[in-house]
C-alpha cells in the first residue's frame, strides 16, 4: 500500500455538493421522515425491454407495519402506477411470454402468483411459505426455496412436520442441541429446519414433478443474508450456493457452488477452493457461469474476485485477479460479451463494465451507491441508486448519453426536506497512509448560514470491514443526524472497504490501534477543513464494531467527547469470543480461539473501565445473537457502578438492527435527546 505524506488538507479535500435550490420552503429532516420514506426495490424488465416492474414499500407508523406493492413503468417515461394485487407483493420476475410472477401473502401465506392480461392467479399453494424463486428462461421450470424440515420430500409437507421444532422434543420447554449453530443472527435454530431448494415443472395445470435439488445438509441461500443472488437456473441446470451445516459450520466460510443437471447429477464446481464461492450467474448464451471467490478460508471479508467458468470444458478464468477491489454483484450483458459488476470504491459503490476476455473494469456511474443492475438488450442498463441525500430510485444508463433518473417515488417528500452538503476529505492517517472521511452538514441551518459553529456528531461505522460512504441508510443515517443541527463527521479508518485489500486487512488483530489513530487524526482534520465543525463540542456514536470503538474510546480517548452513544457494542472480547455465533469472524480478526491468542486482552475494552467518565447512552436488541445484549448490560453496569451519567435502552423485539418503525422512532428520540443534552444544551 502506498504511503501518503501529510499535505495541506484544504488542497487535498475534494467537495461533493449534492444540493439544489428547492422549489418550496424546506425543513429539517426528522426521524419520522426517515421511518416513512418509501423504499424502492430492484427492477424486473419485461422481455421486450420497454417496461419495468419494481416494489415500493410504505410504512404505517400508527400500525407499526410496512406494506409492499408492485409498480409498473415504461422505461421511456418517469411516471409509475401500482399494480392492483391482493396483499403485500414482492420479488417480481418476468417470463419470456410477458407473464409477471411474484410472491404475495394474499392467500394467507407467502405463495407464488402470476399476472397476465390483467388477471392474477395463484401458482403455488404449499404448506410452507415460499422465500424466493427463479424462473428458467423458457419459464418451463422454476426453482423455489423455503425453510422446511429435512424430513420433507417436497414443499407440500405435512403441516405437523412443518411446525415441528426438533430442538424442542419435550416434555418440557428446554431446547436440546448437540452441535453449533445453536442460534444465528436473531433466532434460535429449529433443529432440522433448513432453507432448501426445490425444482418444479411449470405448465398449464400448474406446478408438477417437484424434486429436492439441495440434497446436502445446509442452507441455500445461506443464512442470514443470502438471497436470490446465490441461486440461478438455466434450461438444463440449477446452480446454488451452500455451506455444509455440520459442527464446523460456525468456523467455516467455505460456501461452494453446486451444479444440479437435468440428468440428475450434482457437482460441486468449486470444491477445490476452501474459501467462499458465491453469486453463480449464467451467461445468456449458456456458455459460462460467472461467480465470485475469496482465497483465504475462514475470512469473511477477503477480496471477492470475479471468475467465469466455461461450462463446455470446465476451464476457469479470473477476470479481476489484478484489480484491487472486491466485487459486490454480477450481471451479464445481453450479448454475453461483457459483465457489469459493482464494487466499493472510496466512499462510492459504482457500477463497472468488464469484457469477458478480462482487462481493467471501466467505471460507468459517478457518485452514490449502485445496486440491482439489470442489462437491457440494447446495451444500456437500469439500476437502483441512492446517496446520502436520498434513498433508492431507479436510473437508466447508456454509455453515450450517461445516466437518467427514471423514478420519482420520494421526490415530493424530499422536496420538503433540507438537503445536506457532503464534503469528502483525505488526510494522512496511521502509518502516514491516506485515509478518507466525510463532513455532512445541513444547508439551511441558521448558524451555518451565519458562519457560526455547530456541534459534531462523530459517526464510527461497523463491520469493521465496512464504510460510511455516500449511501443511504434507513438505520444509521448521516443526513437525519446533521438535520438535527449537527455537523456529522465520519472516517473510513484502517479496515474499511473500498481502498484495496491490504487496507481492509490492516485492522486484523489491531482493533484498537490504527483505527483509533485514524479517528483522532480524522476528527482533527475535519475541524481544520471546516471551521464550523466544533470538534470540541462533539459526541461519538457507533454500532457493532462502532459500538466496540465507543467502549474503547471511553477508556482511551475519553477527554475528547461530551457524550457517547453505544449501540450493540462489544464490551468484553473474552466473553464475546465464547458467546457470539459466527465464530469465523471473531477468530479471524483476533487470531484464533481465545486460548490461542498471543495477547487477547490487548484491545479488550473491559480492561479500561476505570478510566471511563464520559456520559454514555447504551442501546441493544434482546434478539441480537451476533453481539449478545449481555455485552451492553455489562457496559451499563460498569457505568452505573462508577456513577457515570448513563442510560440503557433495550428492545425486546429487535436483533442486531433496529427495524420496526416505532422502535426506530424511539431509538432516534433517545439518541437526539442524548446528543443535544450534552452538546447544544450545555454549550448555550
Amino acid at each position: 500500500m502506498r504511503n501518503y505524506k501529510y499535505a495541506a488538507l484544504a488542497a487535498l479535500a475534494s467537495t461533493v455538493s449534492i444540493f439544489a435550490t428547492p422549489a418550496i420552503q424546506a425543513r429539517p429532516m426528522t426521524a419520522e421522515d426517515l421511518a416513512t420514506l418509501k423504499r424502492v426495490g430492484a427492477p424486473a424488465i419485461s422481455p421486450d425491454g420497454k417496461s419495468m416492474v419494481f416494489t415500493v414499500t410504505s410504512t404505517d407508523l400508527k400500525d407499526n407495519a410496512r406494506n409492499t406493492i408492485l409498480h409498473i413503468q415504461k422505461i421511456t417515461e418517469n411516471q409509475s402506477s401500482p399494480i392492483a394485487t391482493k396483499g403485500s407483493a414482492h420479488s417480481p420476475a418476468f417470463a419470456q411470454d410477458g407473464s409477471l410472477y411474484y410472491i404475495s401473502d394474499a392467500s394467507g401465506s407467502e405463495q407464488i402468483w402470476k399476472h397476465k392480461d390483467g388477471r392474477h392467479s395463484q401458482v403455488s399453494d404449499f404448506t410452507v411459505d415460499v422465500a424466493g424463486f427463479k424462473l428458467s428462461s423458457d419459464a418451463r421450470k422454476i426453482a423455489i426455496w423455503a425453510d422446511v424440515s429435512t424430513e420433507c420430500a417436497d414443499l407440500n409437507c405435512d403441516k405437523d412436520v412443518v411446525a415441528k421444532d426438533t430442538a424442542l422434543p419435550g416434555p418440557g420447554t428446554g431446547r436440546e442441541y448437540d452441535k453449533l449453530f445453536v442460534r444465528h443472527w436473531g433466532s434460535w435454530e429449529k433443529g432440522d429446519h433448513l432453507s432448501r431448494l426445490f425444482a418444479y415443472d411449470m405448465g398449464a395445470q400448474g406446478l408438477s414433478n417437484g424434486k429436492l435439488i439441495s440434497t446436502q445438509v445446509g442452507d441455500t441461500p445461506s443464512k442470514p443474508f443470502g438471497g436470490g443472488e446465490e441461486i440461478a437456473i438455466t434450461d438444463d441446470a440449477v446452480f446454488y450456493t451452500l455451506r455444509i451445516a455440520d459442527k464446523n459450520e460456525p468456523r467455516s466460510t467455505n460456501l461452494d457452488i453446486y451444479q444440479a443437471s437435468e440428468d440428475g447429477t450434482t457437482t460441486n464446481i468449486t470444491k477445490s477452493n476452501l474459501a467462499t464461492d458465491t453469486m453463480p450467474t449464467p451467461s445468456p448464451d449458456g456458455r459460462y457461469i460467472a461467480y465470485v471467490a475469496m482465497e483465504r478460508a475462514g475470512y469473511e471479508s477477503d477480496k471477492l474476485t470475479l471468475k467465469i467458468r466455461d461450462l463446455k470444458n470446465s476451464k476457469v478464468q479470473s477476470l479481476t485477479q489484478n484489480w484491487d477491489r472486491s466485487v459486490g454483484s454480477i450481471s451479464w450483458s445481453a450479448d454475453s460479451k461483457s459483465l457489469y459488476i459493482t464494487a466499493q470504491d472510496i466512499l462510492d459503490h459504482p457500477v463497472y463494465k468488464i469484457s469477458v476476455k478480462g482487462g481493467t473494469p471501466k467505471r460507468l456511474s459517478k457518485g452514490g451507491n449502485v445496486n440491482n443492475v439489470v442489462p437491457l438488450k440494447n446495451g444500456s442498463i437500469v439500476y437502483t441508486k441512492n446517496d446520502i441525500n436520498a434513498p433508492n430510485e431507479i436510473f437508466h444508463f447508456n454509455e453515450q448519453s450517461g445516466e437518467k433518473k427514471l423514478t420519482t417515488i420520494n421526490d415530493v417528500v424530499l422536496a420538503e426536506i433540507d438537503k445536506v452538503n457532503v464534503q469528502r476529505f483525505d488526510f494522512a492517517g496511521a502509518n502516514g497512509d491516506q485515509v478518507w472521511g466525510q463532513i455532512i452538514k445541513p444547508v439551511k441551518n441558521e448558524k451555518i448560514i451565519a458562519g457560526e459553529k455547530l456541534p459534531v456528531a462523530f459517526l464510527v461505522h461497523g463491520g469493521p470491514q465496512g464504510s460510511f460512504g455516500n449511501s443511504w441508510s434507513f438505520r444509521w443515517n448521516p443526513k437525519v443526524m446533521a438535520s438535527q443541527g449537527f455537523v456529522a463527521v465520519s472516517v473510513d479508518f484502517h479496515g474499511s472497504v473500498g481502498y484495496g485489500q491490504e487496507f481492509t486487512d490492516s485492522i486484523n488483530q489491531d482493533w484498537g490501534g490504527k483505527p483509533l489513530t485514524d479517528l483522532k487524526l480524522g476528527l482533527a482534520a475535519a475541524g481544520k477543513i471546516d471551521p464550523q465543525a466544533d470538534t470540541k463540542n462533539a459526541c461519538a456514536l457507533g454500532a457493532s464494531y462502532g459500538g466496540y470503538m465507543m467502549n474503547w474510546i471511553a477508556g482511551n480517548w475519553s477527554d475528547e467527547f461530551k457524550c457517547i452513544v453505544n449501540h450493540a457494542g462489544l464490551f468484553d472480547l473474552r466473553q464475546f469470543a465464547f458467546e457470539t455465533e459466527e465464530l469465523w469472524f471473531d477468530e479471524w480478526d483476533h487470531g484464533g480461539p481465545w486460548w490461542a491468542r498471543k495477547d487477547g486482552e490487548k484491545w479488550n475494552p473491559v480492561n479500561h473501565v476505570t478510566k471511563w467518565k464520559t456520559p454514555m447512552l447504551v442501546i441493544h436488541g434482546e434478539l441480537d445473537f451476533r453481539v449478545p445484549y449481555s455485552q451492553s448490560i455489562a457496559a451499563f453496569t460498569a457505568l452505573q457502578r462508577q456513577d457515570i451519567e448513563s442510560k440503557l435502552l433495550i428492545f425486546p423485539d429487535e436483533n442486531h438492527w433496529i427495524n420496526k418503525p416505532q422502535n426506530s422512532l424511539q431509538w432516534h428520540e433517545n439518541v437526539f435527546s442524548w446528543l443535544k443534552k450534552y452538546t447544544v444544551e450545555k454549550s448555550e
